[in-house]
């Protein structure tokens, strides 16, 4: 079977619990796997280069290129397309099957990148319904980059770019999603959020970055972006309105997490009003 023409870029750092799952699942499909590893302290590089991955290593040094532009700049830049793939993350045969069908014809036309549903695994359980995000984890490197806003100084965030979307003329989308099963302890995702609020708090105090977010956010993010009291609205869109109780006492604690993370970013907001 014939290689897809992608180079897979995996960025991690101390992966070591996802990192087998997310090479495993690529290996073989694409014409090249790289792991772009920040200085991990754990055995994530042991552990890609065992499964067959190649590993280059990242140091950031404070500016742009931030992590992922970078990879779009020095990750096997002799293809044009390049998959972003997080370490927790893994892509499955529904997946596979239809970028081989996207990628059947090498001189067909297409858009500038492709937004992926994520298939958004939380405390063990796979969530059927009250998740909806698209990644733009697919794009043509010689059209599309990551915006350079003005964020660098906001903590939180560091070397990888915040939560907005690369810049691209044109986007398709793809119907099979990536699947985000973290294997992590679930107090992870709330240190992980924790310094995502810090960042989103930080934006609230400066509003031309925030706006210049707004804009390279997906269109879901754009309208959140301007929701009134977003834990309450939070809550009720994943969990009322995307049918979230219908994936159990799963459903209830992710639409609960996602209302104390918007909590929390409210709550630091004020904190530095009054500070």
């Amino acid at each position: 079977m014939s290689k897809l023409p992608i180079a897979v870029a995996i960025p991690t750092k101390n992966e070591g619990l996802n990192i087998a799952e997310a090479v495993k699942s690529v290996l073989g499909h694409f014409e090249a796997v790289v792991v772009v590893d920040s200085h991990s302290t754990d055995d994530t590089v042991k552990i890609a280069e065992e499964c067959g991955a190649e590993v280059v290593t990242y140091t950031w040094d404070g500016g742009h290129p931030r992590k992922k532009q970078w990879c779009l700049e020095n990750v096997r830049t002799d293809l044009d397309w390049i998959l972003l793939l997080d370490g927790d993350e893994r892509l499955g045969p529904g997946l596979l099957a239809e970028l081989r069908q996207v990628f059947a014809d090498p001189a067909g036309a297409r858009p500038a990148a492709y937004d992926i549903p994520l298939g958004y695994w939380f405390s063990g359980k796979r969530l059927r319904h009250g998740y909806t995000i698209r990644k733009r984890s697919l794009t043509d490197r010689t059209r599309c980059h990551y915006p350079e806003v003005g964020d660098l100084a906001a903590p939180g965030i560091g070397e990888v770019e915040g939560h907005y979307q690369p810049v691209a003329a044109t986007a398709g989308s793809l119907k099979n999603p990536i699947e985000h099963q973290d294997l992590d302890p679930v107090t992870a995702w709330f240190e992980r959020h924790n310094r995502y609020s810090d960042w989103e708090a930080w934006l609230e105090h400066h509003p031309e970055v925030k706006e210049q977010v707004r804009k390279v956010k997906s269109r879901q993010g754009q309208l959140f972006h301007k929701a009134p009291f977003k834990p309450l609205v939070s809550f009720a869109y994943m969990y009322v309105y995307r049918r979230g109780f219908l994936d159990g006492r799963a459903g209830l604690d992710f639409a609960l997490a996602m209302s104390f993370y918007r909590w929390q970013i409210a709550l630091k907001s004020r904190e530095g009003r009054t500070g």
